[in-house]
């Protein structure tokens, strides 16, 4: 696959990112029996703060995260504590990051307007930038189809797709304008996004043409957030006005509601587990919060610092991560134990 590197489009030659020596930090709190509650600390010295944010697993035992304020992509490794960092350039503000088929990190860039690559052995960074007439989109999260086909969203309206075998990048008006932010790929192979300012869920139930099918959520104006698949095909959602979570099933159009926890719950960001638990991150409580759609209850990890703000999860089996933003560190609660 032929690439153009970031010394091609920016000019400027990006030094060996450096090793930082982290630590890790057990929760003070009482975890609930079974959970073990861990931050790790994703501070760079001398550089200000960092923005941690959305994470994925690298393959490897490690996870990258995104560094939103500093304009880095990171590699942490909780064995150790060691977090690589990753100049993305100059301006950037990464905000979502997956694992790609070649293993390599990908990421929505939106302080440069473009799709980024990290390649997992020397981390070098390749930037595929949007098409001039959509400038400025806010690009927020990414997800590969069956196919290899990189799809994504810009929360200013758009929608988009990049075929890394042949370059090709393909960027669309969404429908009814600003808004499209949270995407996932079920196991069916379908391609599904949320509207933050529009308030639905969308299909592209045709992954030629991009043709876009919208839902309606059963709450009026609930801000979709976030949306996650389960092992059936189900679609979880964070709605962020309403502070429920809900479940579409495609399968025969259904949908569930139920309200989290509190007065003025704000649910930004949905993740389901590998058994088919889903978690929530709620900005009012300050905290991590574990659905059981068996039992229907919900189990809370507070965070034990004020203003976490924890804007994305994700995870592997037997370990639910997030990245607090508001205290530069992730978060890690394994499970199962």
């Amino acid at each position: 696959m032929h690439r153009r590197s970031l010394l091609a489009l920016t000019g400027m030659t990006l030094a060996a990112p450096p090793l930082l020596r982290g630590r890790s930090v057990e929760a003070a709190t009482p975890s609930p029996p079974g959970y073990r509650v861990t931050y790790f600390d994703a501070s760079t010295p001398g550089s200000g703060r960092v923005g941690s944010r959305d994470i994925t697993a690298a393959g490897d035992g490690t996870f990258w995260f995104c560094g939103q304020r500093n304009g880095t992509l990171n590699r942490l490794d909780p064995r150790t504590g060691v977090v690589r960092v990753v100049n993305l350039g100059d301006g950037a503000r990464p905000h979502g990051v997956v694992r790609g088929p070649d293993g390599a990190a990908w990421v929505t860039e939106g302080g440069q307007n473009a799709v980024a690559r990290v390649d997992p052995a020397d981390h070098r960074v390749t930037l595929w930038r949007l098409p001039e007439r959509f400038p400025n989109t806010n690009l927020n999260t990414g997800v590969f189809d069956d196919r290899g086909t990189y799809w994504f969203t810009g929360q200013n309206g758009i929608i988009g797709r990049f075929v890394p075998a042949t370059e090709r990048m393909d960027v669309w008006e969404a429908p009814r304008g600003r808004g499209p932010y949270g995407i996932t790929k079920t196991p069916q192979g379908g391609i599904w996004y949320v509207s933050l300012a529009g308030s639905y869920l969308a299909e592209i139930e045709d992954l030629e043409a991009a043709r876009v099918r919208i839902v309606e959520p059963p709450t009026p104006n609930q801000g979709a957030r976030r949306v996650w698949t389960d092992g059936q095909g189900r679609l979880w959602i964070s709605e962020w006005n309403s502070g429920n979570v809900s479940m579409h099933d495609p399968r025969d159009g259904s949908w569930q509601v139920w309200k989290l926890p509190g007065e003025r719950p704000r649910a930004y960001s949905v993740w389901v587990d590998p058994s088919d638990k889903v978690w929530l991150t709620d900005f009012a409580a300050n905290a991590i919060v574990r659905f059981d759609p068996t039992t229907q209850t919900f189990l809370s990890f507070p965070s034990d610092r004020p203003g976490a703000n924890v804007r994305q999860m994700d995870g592997v089996a037997g370990e639910a991560w997030g990245g607090e933003s508001g205290t530069d560190r992730m978060v890690r609660i394994e499970y199962g134990l």
